[in-house]
């Protein structure tokens, strides 16, 4: 039966034409209702694409990259690219070629700052070892010959790749100074270890886009054997003097004197010159991921992942697979103002925090601790309303470094009292870490959830690519756990 409206019916009545309309009051009316139409349509259109947008939304994980500068970020970020974005990271290895070459050239040039200022008598502005007093062969004296003065001039060279390198690379931002070294009190005035024991000021862009993406600026990075390139083969031709250098033991001497904290892949590179100083070297996968380019600017990468053990299996097939979103904002001081506008709809914050800086001080600023700072940053990001409810990962980094402190023998309580007489080893320590920071996000955080600890080496691909599986696993579960798939 259909539905005969009343004669008195408002919307009728409403809708009717004036009896008295003139052609061109209809005219003009229905202009109007056609305007008014389209605009329905347009408002129709917008909500019909935002619906589809906030579908689309819930296949999307943002993840945050969090920690102090030299935390180990953009080394994570390049494991996850290295496993889950692998068309794009083969499309550009040649790009880290010129990054791995700059690495070496400036630690050589570090080095041979030192000699330099040996062999014109420098002196020290304090003589205490990093552990509290001068140790075993640091007691030696430091004996130059002719041999290295030649050394000094067969690698002046470097100099000029050193210029071509940063040329190609792009214009780096404002220079930033290295780590400084600690004494064995860990409040002391930081101006007693200022002057000789500053290296050069430290090269970095604004993204890795300016070093993967050059355009026009470099034509030869495309030349895999590299043969007409000069700065390959300049550093090729001084292939044999770097080695004598770096293997020197009054340069070894030298260095441990002056305190001098190359960065920590340094030595990985350094010790593998006879296969990267060749003209026909390519870069590794290990070489990417220690190769050191700091950033200053946010970079966004994305990562596709297809559907797996973790999906509802009545889900497959109706939905695209997850992307994750994964932004490194920065670790410096100066950088941590930009953080706030991320932490908007943020599903996953994986904090890194290194476990062998308990006895460093910030580069940006010489009186805190690093291990006081990490703490300081964990805490905030635990208490932040903003963040109740987003899913934390906590990274314990640089487990390796660690290592390395402990066996040269420095003590964990005495920049820790708190450690009391625990064991001096790895393990204990790491444990003793972990359990402070957990405690830290019980107690700070506005509601009850979990944070997942790992320790880690970043630079350990093998390692870490387990780590990230369960990390990618954990994070997938929990956000279909949350959007009510599971």
């Amino acid at each position: 039966m259909g539905f005969n409206p009343s004669p008195s019916d408002p919307f009728i009545e409403l809708m009717r034409p004036p009896p008295d309309e003139t052609p061109a009051q209809t005219t003009a009316r229905q202009k109007r209702e056609l305007d008014a139409q389209r605009v329905s349509d347009k408002i129709d259109e917008e909500i019909k694409q935002e619906r589809l947008l906030a579908k689309k939304e819930k296949n999307i994980i943002k993840v945050l990259l969090l920690g102090q500068s030299e935390s180990g970020k953009s080394t994570t970020l390049k494991n996850f690219r290295m496993r889950y974005a692998q068309a794009a990271w083969e499309k550009e290895r040649d790009g880290w070629r010129s990054v791995v070459q700059l690495n070496i050239v400036r630690s050589i040039i570090t080095i041979l700052g030192v000699v330099d200022a040996e062999m014109n008598g420098e002196v020290l502005e304090s003589e205490d070892e990093e552990e509290g007093g001068m140790t075993g062969d640091a007691h030696e004296t430091v004996k130059f010959s002719d041999k290295h003065q030649m050394l000094m001039i067969r690698l002046a060279p470097l100099r000029g790749v050193e210029a071509e390198l940063k040329r190609r690379l792009g214009a780096g931002t404002e220079p930033i100074q290295p780590s400084l070294p600690m004494t064995a009190t860990p409040f002391d005035d930081p101006a007693d270890n200022l002057g000789l024991r500053r290296t050069a000021p430290e090269f970095s862009v604004r993204s890795w886009k300016e070093v993967l993406d050059p355009g026009d600026r470099l034509p030869q990075l495309q030349n895999a054997g590299g043969d007409s390139d000069s700065v390959t083969l300049t550093i090729a031709g001084c292939k044999d003097d770097m080695k004598i250098l770096w293997d020197d033991k009054m340069v070894r001497l030298a260095l441990k004197r002056r305190k001098l904290r190359l960065p920590d892949s340094a030595g990985f590179f350094l010790n593998d010159l006879e296969r990267i100083a060749t003209r026909g070297y390519t870069v590794s996968d290990n070489d990417i991921v220690r190769a050191r380019l700091r950033t200053v600017g946010i970079q966004e990468h994305r990562l596709k992942f297809q559907h797996g053990p973790w999906d509802n299996p009545k889900q497959v097939g109706k939905e695209s697979g997850w992307e994750w979103r994964i932004f490194d904002v920065g670790g410096c001081r100066t950088s941590r103002a930009a953080w706030l506008p991320f932490f908007d709809n943020v599903n996953v914050i994986i904090f890194l925090s290194p476990v062998s800086v308990f006895d460093q001080r910030l580069e940006e600023d010489p009186r805190v601790n690093r291990l006081e700072d990490s703490i300081i940053l964990w805490t905030s990001i635990c208490s932040s309303k903003l963040l109740a409810k987003t899913q934390l990962i906590l990274f314990l980094n640089k487990c390796d470094l660690l290592r390395r402190k402990l066996k040269r023998g420095i003590k964990v309580n005495i920049y820790l009292p708190s450690y009391g007489d625990r064991p001096n080893e790895v393990i204990p320590v790491v444990k003793y870490f972990r359990e402070k920071f957990k405690d830290i996000q019980k107690q700070y955080s506005p509601q009850h959830r979990s944070a997942y600890i790992y320790p880690t080496t970043v630079t350990d691909t093998e390692a870490t690519a387990i780590t990230l599986e369960s990390v990618r696993d954990g994070v997938l579960r929990e956000n279909l756990a949350t959007s009510q798939l599971i």
